[in-house]
């Protein structure tokens, strides 16, 4: 009999998170968890660490006190009152439970914080399911360099979908890759008929229900430009051979074209679940993870061009990942400071992308960094975990002067990157 994989779950009490507990619930022969971290639901996550009996559990934000108060609570209600796993809390329980030893940890934190946790694991050598996208694109040459072959697996569905096309033939065969988009609530729209969208329907998204920053990265395509950059750096494909499809239904994950002409597609419902399922048993697949396409019923697909000029939030992520180094960064962090400043109501929804590509550009032409070229920014090979923290909250204040959040003097730190 096969030993169960033991698995980290970095962000247990999020959307993909509790979806991986939920795959691993219904397959206790394949997998064991063994870690647990969470940013501050102290009720879910030691809920999740007495059902599944986890050797640590670690959280953000709280304090140990509190957090051993309530997993001793939920024991002794579960009639486990002996129970006591480890606990760490602040800022580098994630770390902590990425180190533990896993065989799998699953990525599913949201952010840049996830950058630290990611590196640990690959240092750790556990195989590395990443959700979290932000990590790759931010440290992308870290994240390269620290890397095995074969020990990252991408859950985001995107380029889980590319990975397993990619298995229809050798790497010298693949012509471009086909990332789809389902366009987001404002699919159609102009760009002048978006100024006055409410954050409410900036929310809307067709297909998802996903948490604040996702959800409105979506509808301004924001997400599909980090998945560009993400899926360079996972598979090695130039920004020329990644193309954007929108695909309203999203049964279409992505597409691989080869150099004979023949497309292969992976199609499935609009859900996770598949995605999180290989990224914890990759190579092999599990059985009923999900319902399949129901053939029996005829229903339609649609295929668009993307409209740059409503959405250019792609064509500046290709801008931007290929100037590499910290700009991804930097792309990254101007562009969560302006949804909070939409969604506070500061500015208005094309004011988003607009900023960031305001703070992406004043990065590149102040240098980049405070060594390298305007055009390349920090060597790839000198990059540093600093360098991108360094440049994210650069980017951050940047982008709070440009929006009128805040005025003065950009910090020692923050002014090196100008």
């Amino acid at each position: 009999m096969t030993t169960p994989r033991s698995v980290a779950v970095l962000g247990s009490t999020g959307s993909i998170g509790t979806q991986a507990l939920d795959v691993i619930s219904r397959n206790p022969d394949r997998f064991r968890v063994v870690a647990l971290s969470a940013g501050s639901n102290l009720d879910l996550v030691a809920e999740q660490a007495v059902r599944f009996d986890v050797e640590l559990v670690s959280v953000a934000h709280g304090t140990h006190e509190r957090v051993a108060e309530a997993v001793a609570a939920y024991a002794a209600r579960a009639g486990r009152a002996g129970y006591r796993p480890q606990v760490v809390v602040g800022d580098d329980a994630a770390v902590a439970a990425a180190r533990h030893g896993a065989d799998v940890v699953l990525n599913g934190i949201t952010g840049s914080i996830g950058l630290r946790p990611t590196l640990a694991a690959l240092a750790e050598g556990s195989v590395l399911a990443l959700a979290n996208k932000e990590s790759l694109i931010v440290g992308g040459p870290l994240v390269k360099a620290a890397a095995a072959p074969g020990q990252v697996v991408p859950v985001d569905s995107e380029h889980s979908a590319i990975a397993q096309s990619l298995r229809g033939g050798r790497p010298e065969e693949v012509r471009r890759l086909v990332v789809t988009a389902s366009g987001g609530p404002f699919r159609g729209r102009s760009r002048e008929s978006l100024r006055d969208v409410t954050p409410l329907e900036a929310l809307a998204h067709p297909n998802f229900s996903m948490g604040r920053v996702i959800t409105t990265n979506s509808a301004t395509l924001v997400n599909k430009g980090l998945e560009v950059i993400e899926a360079h750096l996972l598979f090695d494909i130039s920004f020329d051979r990644i193309d954007v499809v929108v695909h309203p239904q999203q049964i279409i994950h992505s597409m691989v074209e080869f150099v004979d002409g023949s497309t292969i597609a992976q199609a499935g419902p609009p859900r996770m679940l598949v995605p999180i399922a290989l990224g914890l048993s990759w190579p092999e697949r599990l059985a009923d993870v999900d319902v399949p396409v129901d053939w029996t019923r005829a229903q339609t697909w649609e295929f668009e061009p993307l409209d740059d000029e409503a959405f250019p939030a792609v064509r500046l992520a290709r801008e931007v990942g290929t100037a590499g180094g910290t700009h991804p960064a930097v792309y990254n962090a101007a562009n969560e400071v302006a949804v909070d400043a939409f969604h506070e109501g500061r500015i208005s929804f094309v004011d988003i992308v607009d900023t960031v590509e305001r703070v992406v550009h004043d990065h590149a032409d102040e240098g980049g960094s405070s060594t390298g070229s305007s055009t390349s920014g920090i060597n790839p090979g000198s990059l540093t975990v600093e360098d991108v923290m360094r440049a994210d909250s650069w980017a951050r204040a940047r982008a709070r002067q440009v929006l009128g959040l805040e005025t003065g003097r950009l910090t020692d730190a923050e002014g090196a990157l100008r």
